[in-house]
């Protein structure tokens, strides 16, 4: 899905990024814990958060994300969005809740990034 149409589906404004309206993602993971973002997200992914923290970005380009989402109509510090700009990440801001954000974005053929399955350890 197109970043443009992300950003339309969730009536969200764009804080940075606006060259970058076509890029695809092909999944969205929605969290407040950047340890689970780390740990079950997938490169090129859109991250829906309401933490407004520069680790935020961080985090993101660790994770090879795409774009960042920010609900509930929380706007990160400017110092999260200059960074957010010199590494190319899009952010984008909405004010619905987290969840209707997933819900919108899922009603519309966005699929999430799944935990992969446990291992089983028996010999």
């Amino acid at each position: 899905m197109r970043l443009d149409a992300v950003s339309e589906i969730l009536e969200a404004s764009l804080l940075t990024g606006q060259g970058q309206l076509a890029s695809e993602v092909q999944f969205a993971c929605a969290s407040d814990l950047m340890s689970d973002v780390l740990a079950f997200s997938l490169p090129d992914a859109l991250l829906l958060t309401g933490l407004t923290t520069v680790q935020v970005i961080y985090t993101a380009e660790m994770a090879s994300l795409k774009a960042v989402c920010f609900v509930r109509g929380k706007k990160p510090p400017e110092e999260a969005l200059t960074l957010a700009r010199a590494r190319g990440i899009v952010v984008l801001s909405s004010a619905l809740p987290m969840f209707e954000c997933c819900g919108r974005l899922y009603a519309q053929g966005l699929r999430g990034c799944r935990a992969p399955a446990p291992r089983n350890n028996r010999a």
